[in-house]
């Protein structure tokens, strides 16, 4: 006996295959990137759970964890998060005054989000290096997060084009031919994708977890090493994989 298919499940159907194709990502967009002298001291940030290219806004619950590494210390700053609305979808904002010079590399760990469309978990530990009055020392060095790029390349300062590299990290090791997924974030959504394929760029880091990447313009691209955990999470008393993404924002700018 052939089941008649509702319309109902048809577009949630089409729902799911159509989410298939953009990337998730977990996003921390600072005001700026490079403070210079003279400049304003107060970043802002916006903390995103996205589909960055194509401009789709998914709700970010309250992450578990969001700090700032700098000198060596992480400093709690879970409670300078202000929730905002972004395009009727929940997502989080936060201030942070830059008092001396230095790196301060932000970080946020969401708590997990079921997909459907991929019947796992997806947990995106979510990183964006700033640098502060010239100061830029320990760039490429890893900050401690379960898995995590870490840059081989300068992940600031970067003009179109540039290529940046970065290895992908598993409790502290590299991860070897680690899928790596890269999406510009179309703020403005000027650009518009061909095709389907072309909304996310995927890459496979080599046998040391190193990945290469040129950026064609202009703007925000994060590159999201996506690796599954060795554990388990239930989903209604059932065992299903956890989606763990290293994921690094860069800017690239144009030269005037």
């Amino acid at each position: 006996m052939k089941k008649k298919i509702t319309l109902a499940a048809l577009l949630a159907m089409l729902l799911v295959m159509n989410n298939q194709a953009f990337g998730h990502y977990g996003m921390i967009i600072p005001s700026d990137q490079m403070v210079m002298q003279g400049e304003e001291a107060r970043l802002h940030m916006d903390l995103l759970f996205w589909h960055p290219m194509e401009g789709i806004p998914m709700p970010l619950e309250k992450p578990v964890k969001f700090a700032v590494v700098s000198q060596g210390k992480t400093t709690d700053l879970l409670g300078t998060l202000e929730s905002t609305k972004t395009k009727d979808n929940q997502t989080w904002s936060a201030a942070y005054k830059v008092k001396r010079p230095g790196l301060y590399t932000f970080f946020m760990e969401p708590k997990p989000y079921w997909e459907p469309a991929e019947d796992s978990y997806i947990v995106h530990y979510t990183k964006v290096v700033t640098t502060a009055y010239g100061n830029d020392e320990g760039w490429d060095e890893p900050i401690g997060l379960k898995t995590e790029i870490t840059p081989l390349s300068k992940p600031f300062g970067l003009y179109t084009g540039n290529v940046f590299q970065g290895v992908v990290l598993m409790n502290g090791k590299p991860v070897p031919y680690s899928e790596v997924e890269i999406e510009l974030f179309n703020k403005e959504e000027k650009f518009h994708a061909p095709n389907d394929y072309m909304v996310t760029q995927t890459i496979k880091a080599d046998g040391n977890g190193v990945f290469t990447y040129a950026a064609p313009v202009a703007g925000w691209w994060g590159f999201a090493a996506l690796n599954t955990s060795d554990e388990k999470m239930q989903h209604e008393g059932v065992d299903k994989d956890v989606e763990l993404g290293a994921v690094l924002w860069v800017e690239f700018v144009d030269m005037k």
